[in-house]
């Protein structure tokens, strides 16, 4: 007899079967056992008799979140009384009882949680794998998995190429700022911010086409529920474009192909529709300031902002998405873009989503000579950039791209409050454990 999981077991509906699993729920009477089997698939009841001998005997000795092997057949399980619709369901009258691994009796968070019972969140990143046992903690991860498998599919289906690019840098990525030295040998090196000046190389190489997923690293002290110091992101960048809004283009046929995917998991989420609505930063501002809303910053939005213009074109246009374009280059990198007729503007957007921002896009600048004045006008040092510099020597073609936080997507798509609970261990400004 060879093992099958729960939802096999119940689809096969009747005869011998082996299970293995977590002991969820346990309950012992008088010659007879009570045991709530879970694995990944579900949960079934399982029945153990005084007159089994070993197999009650070792039900005894139970805790809960032992893994146990069981043998056994399977009964339909009795209705419950003037229950008026009944559904079908099966236990297992066990037979053979083996203990796999014995749990401590006395777990430090609850597995089974209630209302009453629910440990806080650092007690649960304490004992994260315990956590994550739960089904609607784990879910959050087949979420994840749905969501990369539409993002790739559609990238796929265009011809993109994964590339898969260093974390360590010899030298700080983006604005230089808010990032993690580390000791390399008898040098320093740098935890990467952003695979961006390694997407470009790609795009330099001729590739056309690159994506990836992997680590990023932002040496942030925020304490927010919308940042941690180490997350996964999603990049694409390709060549030969007209502007950023073919970029746009692209962000929304990938998000429609990864919220598609989800919505098979039978997660109640709507799948957005393009095009998506956009709005410059300048329309953004005005509509704040006639409802009242200050502004902290003139080049870029506040959380408070964020969550009210999205809530705005929620109810204007139905959408969940909005593209903010056309930020000013006080907020923007200096490999971004100008517009020729408005030097002051990048072509570059923030994509938000049920109030939160989720992506930072751009054309980016591919001629040497305006990059370096570009570099110079944002103090950053030219000789510390002379390998990313080199890359657009040799010409270059037009090109720009996204990063996505797929993070701060999971957060509002499985409607939990903070992003450390979508991140399978989190990483914060105190966090570097378990």
């Amino acid at each position: 007899m060879s093992k099958i999981s729960i939802a096999a077991a119940k689809a096969q509906a009747q005869g011998s079967c082996e299970l293995t699993g977590f002991v969820r729920n346990l309950r012992l009477m008088k010659g007879l056992a009570f045991i709530d089997l879970h694995d990944l698939s579900g949960n079934m009841q399982l029945v153990v008799e005084e007159s089994s001998g070993a197999a009650y005997q070792a039900a005894e000795r139970l805790t809960l979140e032992s893994v146990i092997s069981v043998k056994g057949e399977l009964k339909e399980k009795p209705a419950k009384k003037n229950d008026p619709n009944p559904v079908k369901d099966f236990e297992l009258l066990i037979s053979d009882l083996e203990i796999l691994s014995l749990a401590d009796a006395n777990l430090p968070i609850p597995v089974l949680a209630k209302a009453d019972n629910e440990a806080n969140l650092e007690n649960r990143f304490d004992w994260r794998w315990l956590d994550l046992r739960r089904p609607e903690h784990r879910q959050i991860f087949q979420i994840w998995t749905k969501l990369e498998e539409g993002f790739r599919a559609q990238l796929l289906q265009e011809n993109f190429t994964q590339i898969y690019t260093p974390c360590l840098m010899s030298t700080a990525s983006e604005t230089g700022s808010e990032v993690f030295e580390v000791k390399y040998f008898d040098k320093k090196a740098y935890l990467s911010q952003s695979p961006q000046f390694y997407k470009q190389m790609a795009i330099a190489a001729g590739f056309e086409k690159v994506f990836m997923t992997g680590p990023v690293f932002r040496a942030e002290a925020s304490y927010t529920s919308r940042h941690v110091t180490e997350f996964t992101g999603w990049d694409f960048e390709f060549a030969n474009i007209e502007s950023h809004y073919d970029i746009m283009a692209l962000e929304e046929r990938a998000l429609i192909s990864a919220f598609a995917k989800v919505k098979d998991l039978g997660v109640e989420l709507e799948v957005p529709t393009a095009p998506f609505p956009k709005l410059s930063l300048a329309v953004v501002k005005e509509k704040l300031k006639a409802l009242g809303i200050k502004s902290e910053k003139d080049h870029d939005l506040s959380p408070e902002e964020e969550r009210e213009i999205c809530r705005i074109v929620k109810e204007e246009q139905g959408h969940d998405f909005l593209f903010v374009v056309d930020y000013p280059i006080a907020a923007r990198p200096f490999y971004h873009m100008r517009h020729a007729d408005n030097p002051g503007l990048t072509k570059s957007f923030d994509l938000l989503y049920r109030g939160l921002e989720v992506t930072t896009g751009a054309q980016r600048e591919h001629r040497l000579d305006v990059l370096e004045k570009q570099a110079v006008e944002k103090e950053m040092n030219l000789e510390e950039l002379a390998d990313y510099l080199n890359f657009f020597r040799y010409g270059c073609p037009p090109h720009g791209g996204v990063g996505i936080g797929p993070a701060r997507l999971v957060m509002k798509i499985a409607g939990v409050e903070n992003v450390k609970e979508v991140c399978f261990l989190p990483r914060d400004v105190k966090r570097l454990r378990p």
